[in-house]
């Protein structure tokens, strides 16, 4: 087995009972989004793990090639019609491994979120959607489900019970607001549980969005 991912750890309370494992976009690190964490209202919520890992170093094609982090290759500006597979399914693994290490600490699957923004957001998808239990929920940013033609005979039944919060700029300008819906449309016809918002912004959060986060997080974690 491969070494877990580096990654930032906070914990918002001693004794965490539930972790939130946070993949951040293309080009940045686990860094990205530990501000959030006092920005969040989390006064609803018990005490939280958040886990921000950094993802491993690639050359990234639509980059010419340039070395950076990423969870898997970005082949061309169409990001629908070449995906790298193998990259989404090595990245899986080791998302996995965040998952089951949470698990050895006594957080079971069903108090753990994975979340993510742009390419995370796809690999909050890409893992969450197969994971063999229940999880407490995903949180999904200014992204889209990968490999969509392979979702419907991979995901796992217990994957249908976890609640996922969808969220897109409605003028994003790298994942099209198209392409969000159209993950979202595949999602709801196999009768997944979605909670969309669409915002006035391009790729990144705002203030309405990151409340509406915050009321989420409150709603699963008390269930």
């Amino acid at each position: 087995m491969s070494a877990l991912l580096e990654n930032i750890e906070i914990d918002t309370a001693p004794n965490p009972t539930v972790a939130i494992i946070w993949m951040h976009g293309l080009g940045a690190d686990g860094n990205d989004f530990v501000p959030l964490v006092r920005e969040l209202d989390l006064s609803a919520c018990p005490a939280i793990r958040f886990i921000f890992p950094h993802a491993q170093t690639m050359p990234v094609t639509v980059n010419g090639g340039y070395v950076m982090r990423s969870w898997y290759d970005i082949v061309g500006t169409d990001i629908a019609k070449r995906e790298d597979e193998a990259g989404l399914r090595k990245s899986q693994l080791q998302v996995e491994a965040l998952i089951a290490r949470e698990k050895t600490r006594g957080i079971p699957a069903g108090r753990i979120i994975l979340a993510g923004f742009s390419q995370g957001c796809a690999m909050a998808l890409q893992t969450g959607l197969r994971h063999p239990e229940t999880l407490a929920g995903l949180l999904c940013l200014s992204g889209y489900v990968p490999l969509s033609s392979k979702v419907a005979q991979e995901r796992t039944p217990a994957s249908l019970e976890t609640p996922i919060f969808m969220a897109h700029g409605s003028a994003d300008p790298v994942i099209p607001r198209a392409r969000a819906l159209d993950s979202r449309d595949l999602l709801e016809s196999l009768g997944y549980q979605i909670e969309w918002h669409e915002y006035p912004m391009q790729h990144s959060l705002c203030a309405e969005e990151i409340d509406d986060i915050s009321t989420w997080l409150g709603r699963v974690l008390a269930r």
